[in-house]
Parts: structure tokens; C-alpha cells; sequence
């Protein structure tokens, strides 16, 4: 294995998945689909036998249909009685996404978002403080119910592979966590039809070749990998090692300017709370003269010492750089909340969002003056 790379354990990666998701999303609104085999879909009796599977609950799931799968199969396998097909709603399914991704960044900015319902998260640094990786996960989902009323699976560990086979092995709604020293002897006893990457095609060759499971994976040569499977050879021996180096590619187009602050002990005057308010306005004013922004809405996020967090938000009556407006609006929030003082303020943070630019008025120039 000297061609190996080195491994990289250093990292803390959280694989986040959301449970059925499409599905849930529609047992949330309408409560009575929890006891039917619901299937996210075009219905294939009205659509010349056409469709397929978005995905399907886990009432739906134990008829062995699942997501990817022809319409067709739910009508076939499971009782007319029990099924119920839904069209799917991208829109909506977008809409709640947004707040689970609300969330996920009040954690870390280092999100690589997946799917609607599935990301990355690098967590080796994080925005809430010292916590450990299962309370940041905990955190996660907590918050993520309290938003939507959906549970999510989350996966642990220190690169994307190791954390997205995490999350698999804890759904639903669980958590699990792969620590360096356990990796190798984790993958030993996993079907190789539980690597991320590895294909039903792939799982095919490989089996033709004796490879059933991770220690199987292991056992092989380098140059026999790559010798069956190219490039993609060098990466099934990597992750039969526990080794994954790829980054968490967090990227998000600016959607707001904000900026708080953790309090120790915890802060109860109101004068320094409005303090630091002000401080906050001068602070995102500038950022958004700088970036030719105007904010439409401004948000208040305040958290107590049980870490009850509460955002609220307020919107404007135009779009504004004034900081005198945006600070007005914070104090205007903030007092919406006079128990938080009583409990003491962890935290208190303000931001901008809602962004329009500037207009900026042309100014046609004569290309020489006239005397």
C-alpha cells in the first residue's frame, strides 16, 4: 500500500441527510399519508405507465421500492389499498431546503450542498464554539425539527467518505460517528454495495472477481485495481483504507452581512446590549457600502445560556444603506425579547439580507469639449 497517500485525519466532517425527504415533506402537510406507502411521483396509471420514483417512504420501502426505481414497480409490488403516489412539488421541497441550509450555516460556512436534503459540512472549525462533533450534530438536528418538524441522519468523521457511510448506517433519524483508530476494521465487514461510489455495475465485477466486502477490497493489489477499474481503481483502494482528501467545497453566493458575538458570563444590561447593536449597524453598513449593497431585510439573532436560539426579522420600508434605519430596526427586535435579558444574552448577533445593488446613474460624457 506504499502508493497510497498519506492519510489526512485532522478534520471533523459532518455528512448531513435528510430522511425521505420529499417524503416527509408531504406526511408534515398532510398528516394521513404517514399511514400509507407513499411514493413521490408521477402516477404511471394516468401517465401511460411512465414516471419514476423521487422517492417513497419507508412504508413504501418495505414493498422494495425506493428512489431512481420505475413508477411502474410501486403499482406492481405494493397493495392499491396502501398506495398513494404524490406529484412532486421542486418548489416547495426548494423553499424548506432553504431552511434546513439557514441552519446548517449557522454552524459552519464550509457547507457543500449535495442535494435539497443532503450536504457536507467541515466542522473542524465551527461558529457555535468548543463543542464536540456530536453536540454540533445534535444541535443540527434539534434545529432543523424545530424549523421543519423533519428528522434527519447525521454522519461523523474525519473525510466525506467515511462521514456519508456514517449517516447511512444511522438512518433514520440517528447519528454515528467513524474515528481514525476504528476505520479499517468498520469497512472489513461492509458490503461492498455500501460504498458511496461503487456502482451496481461495478458491484457486479467486482463480485465476479471475489470482492464482496471491504476486507475483500483491502486484501487487493494496487495494480490489479487499477489494472479492472482504471482510475477509479486507485480511489476504491483509497477508501478501502479509510482515505479520503478531498476538501468540503463550501461556496454560496453572499446572501447576507452579519455580525454577533458570544457573551461570557452571559450579558443582562439592556444599555450594553443596545451598545452592541450599534456597533453591529456601523459595522454591516460599511460592508455593504463596499459591496454596492442595500439591505431589504434586517435580522436579530439572540440566544440565552440553555442555548434557546430565537431569529427574528424585520422588514424594511425600502432598501437602505442608512445604518441609522438598520440599527433602529435591531433595537426595534431586540425588544420584541425582554425575557432573553432577565435570562441572560449568550448571544446576540444582527445582519442584513434581502440584498438589492446600487443604482448607479449613467453619466454620458462628450468625448471633447466644445468651445
Amino acid at each position: 500500500m506504499d502508493l497510497l497517500p498519506q492519510n489526512r485525519v485532522d478534520r471533523k466532517i459532518i455528512h448531513l441527510d435528510m430522511d425521505a425527504f420529499y417524503a416527509s415533506v408531504e406526511e408534515r402537510d398532510n398528516p394521513i399519508l404517514k399511514t400509507k406507502a407513499l411514493v413521490i411521483a408521477h402516477d404511471p396509471r394516468k401517465h401511460h405507465g411512465h414516471g419514476v420514483i423521487t422517492t417513497a417512504n419507508y412504508n413504501a420501502r418495505q414493498y422494495g421500492v425506493g428512489s431512481a426505481m420505475p413508477a411502474q414497480k410501486a403499482v406492481e409490488n405494493i397493495p392499491r389499498n396502501d398506495l398513494v403516489f404524490v406529484e412532486p412539488d421542486f418548489t416547495k421541497y426548494k423553499a424548506v431546503s432553504d431552511q434546513i441550509h439557514e441552519v446548517m450555516h449557522e454552524v459552519t460556512d464550509i457547507v457543500e450542498s449535495v442535494a435539497f436534503d443532503e450536504a457536507y459540512l467541515d466542522v473542524t472549525k465551527n461558529k457555535l464554539g468548543n463543542f464536540t462533533t456530536i453536540e454540533l450534530a445534535q444541535y443540527l438536528q434539534k434545529e432543523i425539527f424545530k424549523k421543519t418538524q423533519l428528522t434527519s441522519s447525521i454522519g461523523i468523521s474525519y473525510n466525506k467518505f467515511l462521514a456519508k457511510m456514517a449517516s447511512e448506517y444511522a438512518k433514520p433519524f440517528g447519528r454515528a460517528i467513524i474515528l481514525p483508530e476504528l476505520a479499517v476494521e468498520f469497512l472489513q465487514t461492509k458490503d461492498i454495495a455500501k460504498f458511496p461510489g461503487i456502482g451496481k455495475k461495478t458491484q457486479e465485477v467486482m463480485r465476479d472477481l471475489g470482492i464482496n466486502n471491504g476486507l475483500d477490497l483491502q486484501k487487493q493489489d494496487i495494480h490489479f485495481l487499477l489494472n479492472h477499474f482504471k482510475k477509479a481503481g486507485y480511489m476504491y483502494a483509497q477508501h478501502a483504507q479509510g482515505i479520503d482528501l478531498r476538501e468540503v467545497e463550501g461556496f454560496r453566493k453572499r446572501k447576507s452581512i452579519g455580525k454577533e458575538r458570544t457573551f461570557e458570563p452571559a450579558m443582562v444590561d439592556r444599555v450594553d446590549a443596545i451598545a452592541s447593536l450599534r456597533d453591529y449597524a456601523e459595522q454591516i453598513t460599511a460592508s455593504m457600502v463596499k459591496r454596492h449593497f442595500q439591505t431589504q431585510t434586517v435580522v436579530l439573532k439572540i440566544r440565552n445560556p440553555n442555548f434557546e436560539t430565537i431569529t427574528k426579522r424585520k422588514t424594511l420600508a425600502k432598501p437602505t444603506q442608512d445604518v441609522n434605519v438598520i440599527y433602529a430596526a435591531g433595537v426595534a427586535l431586540f425588544d420584541d425579547f425582554p425575557e432573553f435579558l432577565d435570562q441572560g444574552i449568550r448571544l446576540l448577533g444582527l445582519s442584513a439580507t434581502n440584498f438589492v445593488e446600487d443604482q448607479v446613474e449613467e453619466i454620458t460624457l462628450p468625448l471633447f469639449a466644445t468651445q
